[in-house]
């Protein structure tokens, strides 16, 4: 078969996404912080597009688009109306993080030699933050444990949780470590003994009396109280407590504020590795007057325009080079879409909030059991927008309302069919299944098919493994473990 060249003419259709589109499409996807970091980064990136320090004025709208225009002649000029009106931002000074490092120098010696400028840091060597089990491990390798006695110990350890507190019986210790009893007591007396004070107690009221007898107050009031009158301490019943320890208040006030000011109810909180995840609100959404009102966040954010002195840099085109011009050109272009890709931004995630608390009306008057059915289609069709705009608008992003403060994905919903009457939303039957588990009796509470059979009572039909379902979502503890021993 010979080879030829030919030439072919060929019509097609295919999505060609510019430049603009994917700054557009990326700054619709950042949350509240995530925005703030962008701005900043295209502010240094950007020589074209700066802050803007003027005081703006109180009635200025929010986002207020900057205009381009063409001259006759088709060169780009710019012309500023309104900057984008975010508010002003706190500096931070800089700081020298060689000052907080030392070099690692893997050839270390006497005469103090420079190490090269390419040798690992001691950061290098940290995978992770070291953590409470970590910490009484280290102190473990000090207590001269023997193989059996290690494995105990480090299952002990391995159950802890993030208070500190231990969650297994001493049965289960003997069963998953194959010992005698005695054994899984001491080991268990043996972590108790480590650092801090109060570690691998089975509740507050052990943990608190732990702590005491390290400080030679194991006899004391202080104890007594920990150890058999908890419940009165955490409501300050001085008159019920004089009562069962017949002290006088005097002498209970000083053991209190000994017990509250020297002990800690969870001694592992402080050795958590758990990382705070923050979350700052896009949109706040208040009630004013009987109406509600939309507020996007603009908190700390700087206040954009372009750059003045390269709009008159730009005017000169006898003394301007054409590469310069061309420079200065495409960087105006670029400060401009970005302003204008954050002005839709911002408008976009306006549209949709507006969208949401219109189908979503009763939930912001009375709660997240009036919550409705919701899809991301119904939000597309009402603002006439794709459904994937609105799922990049409501991916990461949170409201503060008068009900709390949510992600905007809380808002939709599967519909739970009822026989005759409106749909429910699953979120709103989650609540009604937590406020169930809080109003039952703790002696004997509810089961999961108890719960369906309720929930059927009042038209809603769902199955056992789906109340199940609901339950683990909401981390409620199965039936067994929320009752209360009499």
């Amino acid at each position: 078969m010979a080879l030829e060249l030919r030439q072919q003419l060929k019509l097609a259709q295919k999505l060609v996404m510019t430049q603009q589109l994917r700054q557009a499409i990326k700054l619709l996807q950042l949350n509240r912080l995530e925005l703030s970091d962008a701005l900043q980064a295209e502010i240094e990136q950007n020589p074209a597009l700066e802050e803007d320090l003027s005081s703006p004025d109180v009635l200025e709208t929010p986002f207020s688009l900057s205009t381009t225009i063409e001259d006759k002649t088709g060169n780009f000029e710019p012309e500023i109306t309104e900057s984008v009106k975010v508010a002003d931002g706190a500096g931070i000074g800089e700081i020298n993080w060689e000052d907080y490092s030392n070099n690692f120098d893997s050839n270390f010696s006497f005469a103090h030699e420079t190490p090269p400028a390419d040798a690992p840091s001691q950061f290098d060597f940290i995978s992770e933050k070291p953590g409470l089990s970590a910490y009484l491990q280290w102190q473990l390798a000090h207590s001269n444990l023997d193989e059996k006695e290690w494995e105990i110990a480090l299952f002990v350890v391995g159950n802890l949780n993030r208070y500190g507190f231990l969650e297994v019986e001493i049965d289960k210790i003997v069963e998953a470590t194959s010992c005698e009893r005695d054994d899984a007591e001491y080991i268990l007396e043996v972590v108790q003994d480590l650092d801090p004070p109060g570690i691998a107690a089975r509740d507050v009221s052990e943990s608190l009396y732990l702590q005491l007898e390290r400080l030679g107050k194991g006899k004391s009031l202080a104890a007594e109280i920990v150890l058999h009158h908890l419940p009165l301490l955490e409501t300050r019943n001085y008159k019920a407590l004089a009562k069962e320890t017949g002290r006088k208040k005097p002498e209970l006030e000083r053991a209190i504020n000994f017990i509250i000011s020297e002990l800690t109810p969870f001694p592992g909180l402080p050795y958590s590795t758990d990382n705070t995840n923050y979350i700052v609100p896009d949109v706040y959404v208040k009630k004013i007057d009987g109406e509600y009102v939309i507020q996007l966040n603009e908190d700390d954010l700087p206040r954009l325009k372009l750059s003045s002195v390269y709009q008159e840099l730009l005017k000169k085109e006898k003394t301007l080079a054409k590469e310069s011009r061309q420079y200065i050109q495409d960087k105006l272009k670029n400060a401009d879409w970005f302003i204008k890709s954050l002005y839709q931004r911002q408008r976009t995630i306006y549209k949709v909030m507006e969208s949401i608390l219109r189908f979503q009306y009763d939930f912001f008057e009375r709660g997240s059991a009036y919550l409705r059915p919701l899809i991301l289609k119904d939000v597309a069709d009402d603002i006439e927008m794709h459904e994937s705009t609105v799922s990049r608008v409501t991916s990461n992003k949170y409201v503060h309302t008068p009900q709390g403060i949510y992600e905007l994905k809380y808002f939709f919903s599967t519909a739970i069919q009822r026989d005759g009457e409106d749909d429910m939303a699953a979120e709103s039957i989650k609540t009604l299944i937590r406020r169930m588990v809080q109003e039952e009796d703790k002696n004997n509470p509810l089961s999961d098919n108890s719960i369906s059979e309720k929930l059927a009572k009042d038209n809603i039909r769902i199955a056992r493994r789906t109340v199940a379902k609901y339950r683990e979502q909401m981390k409620i503890l199965p039936v067994k473990h929320r009752r209360h021993a009499r």
